[in-house]
């Protein structure tokens, strides 16, 4: 009897990891219901197809390993930012970060090619920062989550460096928030007097593309340092 439970309980671990869901072969993937819901991938662990370098062309520099993207870092084969070929207005983009110790990179809304020969002078930031390990001290609005350089996150908790963090980014017409790992840390509107006041007294007052776009690509920042993504999905509004 003993040895019949013993096999039992082998059996019914194997059966149990058997037909447990492949946590790694749902990266990079959608559910029925997210397809259902609009999502579309942008990155599906294999290929580049649906992205391009800002204001250029093929992809450069930028890497995949094991299904995760990765910025070109610090080296000879800097790729530059990178932009996805299809442009959207109002959506609801979703992404796993992280970043190596002392990186610095962002996700740009609306942008727009042609007009600058800057990324950031084109659309919004979301900032992906090592908030932590940064060797120098960094300004409220250059944390993890902030609208870079505009507005400052609040209640942003990032996760340890080693691990990864969620970001969402809602735009509605004029309105935009930022999600970090669960929390809503910022939430602005754009082209408000408030907006306009904001812009005026920044690094973005002699910036006149900035933020005035209504519709663009997103955008992925190659800006000192190695930044890692996954999970890359959005879906229009």
């Amino acid at each position: 009897m003993k040895n019949f439970t013993s096999i039992f309980i082998i059996c019914s671990t194997v059966l149990l990891f058997s037909c447990a869901p492949n946590r790694k072969s749902q990266t990079n993937t959608l559910t029925k219901k997210e397809i259902n819901e609009g999502w579309e991938l942008l990155f599906d662990g294999k290929s580049l197809n649906n992205w391009k370098t800002f204001n250029g062309g093929e992809v450069t520099g930028w890497k995949i390993i094991d299904g995760i993207l990765n910025n070109s870092g610090v080296g000879s084969d800097h790729g530059g930012d990178i932009i996805s070929k299809k442009q959207y207005t109002n959506f609801e983009l979703y992404m796993e970060w992280k970043v190596a110790p002392e990186s610095n990179s962002g996700v740009f809304i609306h942008v727009q090619e042609g007009l600058t020969n800057a990324i950031y002078e084109s659309g919004p930031e979301y900032q992906l920062i090592d908030d932590k390990g940064w060797p120098t001290q960094l300004e409220a609005h250059q944390y993890s989550g902030a609208n870079y350089a505009m507005h400052v996150p609040q209640n942003a908790k990032v996760a340890p460096i080693d691990e990864w963090n969620t970001t969402k980014i809602i735009v509605n017409g004029p309105h935009v928030e930022h999600w970090l790992n669960g929390t809503k840390v910022v939430q602005y509107e754009l082209w408000t007097n408030e907006w306009e006041a904001i812009k005026s007294k920044s690094k973005w007052a002699e910036a006149p593309h900035y933020g005035m776009s209504k519709t663009g690509h997103i955008g992925l920042q190659d800006h000192g340092g190695l930044t890692m993504f996954r999970n890359m999905k959005i879906r229009e509004l």
